[in-house]
């Protein structure tokens, strides 16, 4: 941009008195005082045609050499100020400038003229523009009165020359000595305010697409976990940052009866609301499928099937473990899913065996289960990528620096839970979703360890089994000092169990009894595995009565295949407060 020539018309300056003047000596200024009083001739509206230019110029309009530097900053649609100096003194703005913030006087410090610059965080850049002779942007900022900006500052030097080169009056006094008067910065500031409120209105979307999503999300989550007679557990999930969509994070415990637990954990790999409902649906068949108390494998088998009907295109990962107090293991299977970690009471940290199947969803797959032990004392967690998987490191190195933060975890659950958060480096803009779930086989010693015990007696069949289970459990139940009522209740059920498996299974049989600090448990197991079903016997039937007493008298009661074939039958009485 020829800013000699513009320089020669600021406002304030000699030369534009002298252009002003019909008597001016200076050629250039008489021309243009020829040029003023030719325009005063013209149409309304009318631009007038510098000197010398020919008619078909006329016709095409003026070449970009006609305009002076005002011309052209007087004709942008955008803002535009020009600022002289180490104060920043205003020199000119243009009119669309003073339509958008007002008159602006001219040889005043931009600090004190331009509010509005301040407004735009402009004013701080100034300075740097001027040292470091790079022009500077700030994006989208707004200003009071609401509208937004996009502002760049660029640097720019005027010569104090005329244009034929000739030194011109230097009555500002702020000549260099070499020709070159001080810099100056231009602010061209354009007007995205319809940009930014159609952004705003994208991220408010956005906003409420994500909320919705993990109001949704923790709408399906337990809203309170389970606590089992002999663990203790909690869990955490944690939604990704804004700038990351909610996932298909999920976890739930759900008691299978006799003693048992069933632990889930579980990832849909996709975002926002598609991805939190299928995890909803994926959720409600897995405690359906609990309900029917089979293996691991099997319920992770007809989970692969339903996700494939849900969404072909939806693909989960699965950990669906069981806890047998009695056993004093984990029996889990896992369908693509990252692996459980267990933490024994001296520190050491186990890692179970790699997924027994691909994820779900997949397909054509036979799942099997796995066991890893869950002695008293120990903790195990089970957890999902957002936890341990980062761009910048393989898996299996953030599976480590998990297990190397489980080492040194104590305290109650939700205490690992958070512990493993942090070390873990899981903030609040984390990238992932996360869900952590910490289960602890407490060991129990002195007084509260009096509240636990069992007892069994294997059954060779006969008609002595059962008077001999009734003797038994009356010993056994008025050892543990139960009410007599309660006794009863529970020499009954004992009877009524091993009589319908006398008649309906085959041995080996066995009778368990079982005190926690809340419940009486009953079971028995037989080699047969038909398991039995409950129905209305007619009056004149002299069997099939036995579940049903069972039924009448106990908390709740049910049946299950054993990994080795055969079932177990049992029931629960709840101890009285």
């Amino acid at each position: 941009m020829n800013f000699t020539r513009w320089s020669a018309r600021l406002p304030g300056t000699q030369r534009r008195a002298a252009a002003r003047d019909d008597r001016s000596p200076v050629p250039a200024a008489r021309a243009e005082s020829a040029q003023t009083q030719a325009a005063a001739t013209l149409p309304d509206g009318a631009l007038p045609e510098p000197p010398g230019t020919t008619p078909a110029q006329a016709a095409t309009g003026p070449a970009p050499d006609d305009l002076s530097a005002r011309e052209i900053l007087g004709r942008l649609p955008a803002a535009v100020a020009l600022l002289q100096g180490p104060d920043h003194r205003v020199t000119y703005v243009n009119e669309a400038y003073e339509a958008a913030f007002g008159p602006r006087p001219a040889g005043v410090p931009a600090a004190e003229a331009l509010p509005e610059l301040a407004e735009l965080s402009v004013l701080p850049l100034l300075d740097q523009v001027l040292r470091s002779g790079t022009a500077r942007t700030v994006k989208s900022r707004r200003t009071a009165g609401g509208g937004s900006y996009t502002v760049t500052c660029t640097p720019v030097a005027a010569r104090n020359g005329t244009e034929d080169g000739s030194d011109s009056e230097k009555g500002d006094g702020r000549d260099k000595g070499d020709g070159r008067t001080e810099g100056g910065v231009l602010v061209y500031a354009a007007d995205v305010t319809d940009h930014a409120e159609a952004a705003e209105r994208l991220r408010t979307s956005e906003r409420r697409h994500r909320e919705t999503a993990v109001t949704l999300q923790r709408s399906l989550l337990p809203q309170e976990l389970e606590q089992p007679d002999d663990l203790r557990i909690a869990a955490t999930y944690q939604p990704g940052g804004t700038d990351a969509a909610v996932g298909g994070d999920w976890y739930d415990v759900i008691t299978l009866g006799a003693g048992r637990t069933a632990l889930v954990i579980g990832d849909v790999m996709g975002r926002g609301v598609r991805a939190a409902a299928v995890m909803g649906q994926l959720r409600t068949a897995v405690r359906a499928y609990a309900r029917l108390d089979l293996p691991p494998h099997e319920v992770i088998q007809l989970l692969d099937v339903l996700a494939s009907e849900i969404d072909a295109t939806q693909i989960a990962t699965c950990v669906y473990a069981v806890h047998d107090p009695n056993e004093g293991q984990l029996v889990y299977a896992s369908a693509g899913h990252l692996p459980i970690l267990v933490r024994d009471e001296d520190g050491t940290v186990e890692r179970a065996a790699d997924p027994t199947g691909p994820p779900l969803g997949t397909g054509g797959w036979v799942h099997t289960s796995g066991t890893i032990a869950l002695p008293p004392g120990s903790t195990a967690v089970l957890y999902t990528d957002g936890l341990v998987e980062r761009r910048s490191e393989d898996i299996d190195e953030g599976v480590a620096s998990l297990a190397r933060a489980l080492s040194g975890a104590k305290g109650s659950p939700q205490v690992v839970c958070d512990r493993l958060i942090r070390s873990l480096g899981v903030t609040a803009e984390h990238d992932d979703d996360v869900a952590v779930l910490v289960v602890q086989h407490p060991a129990r010693t002195g007084p509260n360890a009096e509240l636990f015990h069992n007892a069994a007696l294997d059954l060779l069949g006969g008609i002595e089994a059962t008077p001999r289970a009734r003797s038994f459990a009356t010993g056994v139940l008025t050892s543990w000092r139960f009410p007599v009522e309660l006794r009863d209740l529970g020499v009954l059920a004992a009877s009524e169990l091993v009589a319908n498996s006398l008649q309906h299974g085959t041995p080996p049989m066995r009778l368990g009894l079982r005190r926690t600090d809340r419940r009486l448990i009953i079971e028995v197991t037989d080699g047969d595995d038909h398991l039995p079903r409950r129905r209305q016997a007619e009056p004149a039937d002299e069997a099939g009565r036995g579940i049903e007493i069972i039924a009448s008298i106990a908390t709740s009661w049910g049946s299950r295949r054993t990994p080795g074939g055969g079932k177990a039958v049992w029931c629960e009485f709840a101890l009285p407060r």
